[in-house]
């Protein structure tokens, strides 16, 4: 046999080792970066008390804008285009983590439970992006129970707009936190095995997994640990 089409295999495995590194670490360096929009729209948010839409009214137009900037990231992301686009979309959920924000820190001790929220993504963020990329299990079968369970906590935080139910609210963090951190561990994963091959698209997904981790282990801290004394 022709000693190059011999080394072809192992050769195209480089490349593709390769390509599947620096997609991660493009990704990674994205997500790090895309914070400081996050930070600057809940900053602005909270500081100049801006008015936000609640009920049911509010979910239906923060869903129509949120999946607008997803749909606009999708069609730009083969150009730095969408890296702007994703940033802006990281500046409108930083504004929409607002209502939390306010309600957090009027506890006395909102400050530390929103460094604890933050302490705690990260840690649940590197366990699970470092056994994403470290272990050999698959898995990859997760994605449709957890795209079920997504479903789930639709449906669930649209009845709790109307029931208001604290006990329903507590299930459903505990429930969030679960999903979204399964999540990372499937998408960091995806990029690992040459699933997804664009960064801009991959950042998307897990920033909003670790938006949404962080939203709901704030939350919940705030149930647990909140005090106004």
């Amino acid at each position: 046999m022709n000693p190059i089409l011999q080394k072809q295999p192992a050769y195209d495995v480089a490349v593709g080792q390769v390509t599947r590194n620096k997609v991660l670490r493009n990704t990674f360096w994205l997500l790090a970066l895309s914070m400081l929009p996050t930070v600057l729209g809940a900053y602005i948010g909270v500081s100049m008390r801006l008015p936000m839409l609640s009920g049911g009214m509010g979910f239906v137009i923060f869903m129509l804008i949120a999946f607008g900037f997803m749909f606009a990231i999708e069609k730009t992301k083969e150009s730095a285009v969408g890296v702007f686009v994703l940033l802006g979309f990281t500046f409108f959920m930083g504004l929409m983590l607002t209502p939390l924000l306010r309600h957090t820190l009027g506890y006395t001790n909102g400050g530390q439970l929103i460094m604890t929220a933050f302490g705690g993504t990260a840690v649940v963020f590197a366990v699970m992006a470092s056994i994403a990329t470290t272990t050999k299990r698959d898995f990859s079968g997760m994605g449709s129970w957890l795209f079920a369970g997504v479903i789930v906590l639709l449906l669930a935080g649209v009845a709790n707009i109307f029931l208001q139910m604290s006990a329903l609210s507590i299930v459903f963090s505990v429930l969030a936190i679960g999903i979204f951190s399964a999540f990372i561990l499937y998408d960091v994963q995806r990029i690992v095995n040459g699933g997804e091959t664009n960064y801009i698209s991959a950042t998307l997904a897990i920033y909003l997994d670790v938006y949404n981790i962080f939203s709901n282990l704030l939350a919940l801290l705030g149930f647990a640990g909140g005090s106004r004394d």
